[in-house]
């Protein structure tokens, strides 16, 4: 009866610990931040286009342009012509695209803030967050109407 009882107490033990330790690795996929270096990818191509660093800045988060990759004979550091506020002119490496975003703990993602798209000038507001497989999703929106893109970690390669 012993040996029996130490048994159950020792599956009972088991599972805790089984299911305290899924709890924290959801609990850490959940808060994984958007800080850092991300590759994005061109939703119609499939090909990466640039690489934004998304940074925090007094509570709020930004995203500037780093690198392009661009095809042969284009210009390697375009000025972005579309644009149609201070950044018109200037030139897209370096822009930040991505401005004025807050966490909201609540839903676990990042929004109230503003993507531009360089190639067009347009401005839309936005919502980012890190799916379950640690890509970024970049939600922009005009009225109803959005479009999702899922960027990439970029880890230098």
């Amino acid at each position: 009866m012993k040996g029996q009882l130490r048994k159950t107490k020792f599956e009972l033990m088991k599972r805790i610990i089984l299911f305290t330790s899924m709890l924290m690795m959801i609990s850490v996929a959940l808060s994984q931040s958007i800080v850092g270096k991300w590759k994005t990818i061109d939703d119609e191509t499939a090909k990466a286009r640039s690489i934004v660093e998304i940074y925090e800045k007094e509570g709020k988060y930004y995203g500037k342009i780093l690198q392009l990759f661009r095809e042969e004979g284009e210009d390697p550091d375009p000025i972005c012509d579309e644009c149609e506020d201070h950044r018109k002119g200037k030139r897209i490496i370096g822009m930040e695209i991505i401005s004025d975003m807050k966490f909201n703990k609540k839903d676990n993602e990042y929004h109230k803030g503003e993507i531009m798209d360089p190639e067009n000038g347009n401005i839309y507001d936005c919502k980012l967050w890190v799916g379950e497989d640690g890509n970024l999703k970049v939600r922009g929106y005009l009225l109803f109407f959005y479009r999702t893109q899922t960027w990439l970690p970029y880890t230098g390669e």
